[in-house]
C-alpha cells in the first residue's frame, strides 16, 4: 500500500514542527490554501485528501473500511507513521476534526495539540443534546442526495458555506461536490451525519482548541459548548466568522486564532 499516493500527501514548509491539516466532507486539501501560507515559514505543513476526495487514490476506497470514522482515523495515523511525524499539531475541519479526536485517543503519543474547527460529535438532536438536525431531516437529506445528487449539491453547498455575500465560495463547494464520485460522497455523508462520537470526547487527553463559528447551521454554538465541556483540556474560541467553512470565508481570523493558541 502506497500511503503517499493513497491520500495524495503533500509536505512543504521550512520548519520542523509538523502541522497537519485535515479537510471535512465535500472538500479536499485545497480548502486550506488561504491558511497554510501563514505557517509554512515556521512549520512543516502536511496536507492530504481523505480517500474518495480530491486527488486521492479512488481504488483504495473500501466501503466496509470507511463505514465509520475510524477508517479515516486509521489513515491519519498511518500518514503520521509513513512520514515519521511526532508531536503533530493536528488541524481538522468539521468531520475532519472528529477524525483527529479519534486518532489522538488511539495514538496519543503522535499528537501534541488538536485544533478543531467547527467540530461536531453528533449532528442529530437527542433529548437534551442539540446537534442541529432532527434525524428525519438527515434521512431526508440523504434520500435527496440519492435522488438527484447534482441538485442536492446546488442546494446544500450554500447552506454549508453560509456567506451569501460571497457566492463564489458556494460555487466552489458545489464544484468540489460534483467532482466527487456520487456513490462515495453519499456514503461519506451517511457516515458523517449519522455518526455519534459523544462518548469518545471525554477519552481525549490531548490539549485542544475549539474554534466555533457564528451562525453555523452545521455545528451550532450549542455543539461547540458541548465539545468544550466534554474535552477536559480544551479552549473554546467563539469566532466572528459565519458559516461552516471559515478556512475559506474568513482565513485571516482562522490564522489569528490559531497563532494566538499555538
Amino acid at each position: 500500500m502506497n500511503v503517499i499516493k493513497r491520500n495524495n500527501i503533500n509536505v512543504f514548509g521550512k520548519g520542523e514542527q509538523p502541522l497537519m491539516f485535515a479537510h471535512g466532507f465535500g472538500c479536499d486539501q485545497n480548502m486550506w490554501r488561504f491558511v497554510t501560507p501563514a505557517f509554512q515559514q515556521h512549520y512543516k505543513i502536511v496536507l492530504f485528501d481523505h480517500v474518495g476526495a480530491g486527488n486521492s487514490d479512488l481504488s483504495a476506497y473500501d466501503a466496509s473500511k470507511y463505514n465509520t470514522l475510524n477508517g479515516y482515523s486509521t489513515d491519519i495515523q498511518e500518514i503520521c507513521h509513513e512520514l515519521d511525524l511526532q508531536d503533530v499539531i493536528f488541524v481538522g475541519h468539521s468531520v475532519g476534526a472528529m477524525m483527529g479526536v479519534l486518532s489522538a485517543i488511539e495514538s496519543p503519543d503522535l499528537f501534541s495539540k488538536l485544533v478543531l474547527i467547527g467540530p461536531s460529535p453528533c449532528y442529530i438532536n437527542d433529548e437534551n443534546y442539540i446537534g442541529g438536525f432532527d434525524r428525519a431531516d438527515i434521512l431526508s437529506m440523504l434520500a435527496y442526495m440519492k435522488h438527484d445528487y447534482t441538485l442536492w449539491a446546488d442546494t446544500f453547498a450554500p447552506l454549508i458555506i453560509g456567506n451569501p455575500d460571497k457566492p463564489s465560495l458556494g460555487e466552489e463547494l458545489v464544484e468540489n461536490f460534483c467532482n466527487t464520485d456520487p456513490e462515495i460522497a453519499r456514503h461519506f455523508a451517511q457516515v458523517t451525519f449519522l455518526s455519534d462520537n459523544r462518548l469518545d470526547l471525554p477519552k481525549l487527553k490531548t490539549d485542544s482548541l475549539i474554534m466555533q463559528c457564528s451562525e453555523d447551521v452545521i455545528a451550532p454554538i450549542e455543539v461547540g459548548n458541548y465539545v468544550h465541556q466534554s474535552i477536559r483540556n480544551s479552549t473554546l474560541v467563539q469566532m466572528k466568522a459565519t458559516g461552516h467553512c471559515p478556512n475559506l470565508s474568513s482565513p485571516l481570523e482562522v490564522i489569528e486564532v490559531m497563532e494566538n493558541y499555538l
